[in-house]
């Protein structure tokens, strides 16, 4: 293996954590409108990803940073011919991080209430529009000969990314509601594992037709075993999640999400940002990585942090492992 096809695979590592971890948190905040029955279920949802999801965040924030490093090319094309999406998710991580921290410093009725909003609707939001922006990615956008991004905001919308968008939505609300099944007691514990198996359906339906979608246009032979893994984890957490067996359900929601991702990247593979006007502008692989030294440097700095951030969030999930409920919330909070 090339080292440039190294760093693919660790980048590709990397946005399928973001979306396995980041996924249940979006997920759990779709479900603080269409779950929750009142606020302090609200509450109950919200602790649960409360001392995890910022960490979270750093799985997207270390993806862009090694795409920088690695494929300055694809960076450039990427974050330029995506600029407005892209720019949009930044807003709703940033408000929605401030709705998090903000939303309890005041007891008011309409305070509470408006920060919540914003909780569900940038988590809605950024689910759908990482779905979008990786399903236009992987469908192809005008890139020049020069390999600069050649198109405007319209290239990136079709019915192929929207149908993407919409199924990573559905699939992260899924994989949220288990989570919630996972990490609550009581009546919110067993409402969630019903939720759970409603979004479930539906997620095996749309995402299935998207990964289907995927398949016929540009899939090969290892994206459709990934296809496979992801819909059969998807059957079988729907299964345990029914049986309430909530750990080995979201293992396997996990699992669908990461297999999703896979796929993605898969079709992909040795492109990484095909051209919609030209398939010989595409940018590929090792026309967009950097020199051999700095991919040398990269590595030696990747294989010594990497670890470390894994081990860390791992002790943080161990840590704050306790399921909790309405009664750990005080009364008149």
């Amino acid at each position: 293996m090339h080292l440039h096809d190294f760093w693919f695979l660790l980048i590709a590592v990397l946005w399928t954590g973001y979306f396995f971890l980041e996924g249940f948190d979006f997920g759990i905040g779709v479900l603080t409108k269409t779950l929750a029955k009142d606020r302090t279920e609200r509450r109950v949802l919200i602790n649960t990803i409360g001392p995890v999801w910022d960490a979270n965040e750093v799985w997207m924030i270390t993806a862009a940073g090694a795409t920088f490093a690695a494929f300055p090319d694809w960076y450039a094309a990427f974050f330029s011919g995506f600029y407005l999406p892209l720019l949009a998710v930044l807003v709703c991580l940033i408000l929605r991080g401030v709705a998090f921290e903000y939303r309890h410093k005041r007891s008011g009725e309409r305070w509470q209430s408006n920060w919540e909003h914003v909780i569900f609707w940038c988590s809605l939001l950024s689910a759908f529009l990482w779905g979008t922006i990786f399903a236009a990615m992987v469908r192809g956008v005008p890139i020049g000969a020069d390999g600069d991004f050649t198109g405007g905001p319209a290239d990136l919308v079709s019915p192929y990314a929207l149908l993407g968008g919409l199924g990573m939505l559905v699939l992260f609300t899924f994989h949220g509601a288990v989570f919630a099944a996972l990490k609550t007691d009581g009546d919110i514990r067993h409402r969630a594992r019903v939720h759970a198996g409603r979004l479930g359906l539906a997620a095996v339906v749309v995402a299935g037709a998207f990964l289907g979608w995927t398949q016929a246009q540009s899939g090969n032979g290892r994206s459709l075993a990934a296809l496979v893994v992801a819909l059969l984890a998807l059957a079988g957490a729907l299964v345990l999640n029914r049986a309430g067996r909530e750990g080995w359900a979201f293992t396997l929601s996990g699992v669908a999400v990461a297999a999703l991702s896979a796929t993605l990247f898969l079709a992909l593979f040795p492109d990484v940002m095909p051209s919609s006007s030209d398939p010989a502008w595409s940018l590929t692989v090792s026309g967009a990585a950097s020199s051999p030294y700095t991919l040398k440097i990269t590595t030696w700095v990747a294989a010594v942090m990497t670890p470390v951030v894994i081990g860390y969030q791992a002790w943080t999930y161990w840590v704050f492992r306790k399921r909790i409920g309405t009664r750990h919330i005080p009364a008149g909070h």
